[in-house]
C-alpha cells in the first residue's frame, strides 16, 4: 500500500490546513504581469495567515571569499519597484561579501500558505538619509547595540559584549544614538524571481519572471 504521508506531523499539517486539500493548480493567466506585484499579493496573503509568524524574514545568500554560498536569516524592513530593503553591519561576512561581489539572493518561505519566493539580484546601499531615518526608529536598546557588536567578530565571552553595550550607553548618555558609520541599509534590485506553489501531488507549481533584452518582464512555467 502506497504511503502518503511521510511522518504524523506532515499529517497534522495537512489536517490543518484544509484549503491546500482544493487548492487548484496554478495557472499563468492567474499572476501579475508585474513580479512585484505578485510578490506583494503573497507577502499580504502570507500576513493573514495564522500559522506564518514571521512573514518578513527570509534566508540572505551572498558569496564568500572563497566562493561558497553563504546564508542567513535577515529581516525584510521594505519592499517598492527599487527593490528589497534589509539592513545590516557593513563589516559583517554579508556586509564584506556585498562589497567583493554586490550580488545576492533571498529566499522568502511562508509555511502556513505553503509557497516560496526566490529573488537574484543586484545590491547597493540605500541613501544615507534613508538608512539614518531607519535608525532612528529603532529601540534604543537595538541602537547601541549596533555599536556595541562588531559583527561576525570572535567574542572571548558574552561578558566582553555586555560590557561593550555599557560603554555606548555611557557615551551617549542623555544624547540621540547616531547610526554608526559601519551599518547601513542595502537594497537588492531583482533580475529574476521564481514563485513556488505546494501541490499535494508533489508536481508543484513553479514559474519564473526574467527580464526579457527589452527590459519588459517575461513569465515561464518552470518543472517541479
Amino acid at each position: 500500500m502506497k504511503r502518503l504521508f511521510s511522518t504524523s506531523r506532515e499529517l497534522f499539517f495537512l489536517f490543518s490546513h484544509p484549503s491546500l486539500w482544493f487548492r487548484k493548480p496554478l495557472r499563468q493567466e492567474q499572476l501579475k504581469r508585474d513580479p512585484f506585484e505578485q510578490f506583494a499579493d503573497w507577502y499580504r496573503a502570507a500576513e493573514r495567515q495564522i500559522f506564518v509568524e514571521f512573514v518578513n524574514w527570509l534566508c540572505l545568500s551572498t558569496i564568500d571569499e572563497n566562493g561558497y554560498p553563504d546564508g542567513r536569516i535577515v529581516l525584510l524592513k521594505e519592499f517598492d519597484p527599487a527593490g528589497f530593503v534589509f539592513y545590516t553591519n557593513t563589516l559583517s561576512r554579508k556586509g564584506r561579501a556585498l562589497e567583493r561581489n554586490p550580488k545576492a539572493s533571498m529566499t522568502f518561505y511562508w509555511g502556513g500558505t505553503q509557497r516560496q519566493v526566490r529573488i537574484l539580484g543586484d545590491v547597493e546601499k540605500v541613501e544615507e538619509k534613508t538608512a539614518d531615518a531607519y535608525f532612528a526608529s529603532r529601540p534604543r536598546e537595538s541602537q547601541l547595540g549596533a555599536w556595541a557588536s562588531q559583527q561576525s567578530a570572535v567574542l572571548s565571552s558574552r561578558e566582553q559584549l555586555a560590557e561593550s553595550v555599557e560603554k555606548y550607553r555611557e557615551k551617549f548618555s542623555g544624547h540621540e544614538v547616531p547610526r554608526p558609520p559601519f551599518w547601513t541599509g542595502y537594497r537588492l534590485i531583482p533580475r529574476r524571481f521564481e514563485f513556488w506553489e505546494l501541490r499535494l501531488s508533489r508536481l508543484h507549481d513553479r514559474f519564473e519572471y526574467f527580464e526579457s533584452e527589452s527590459g519588459s518582464w517575461e513569465i515561464r512555467r518552470l518543472s517541479p
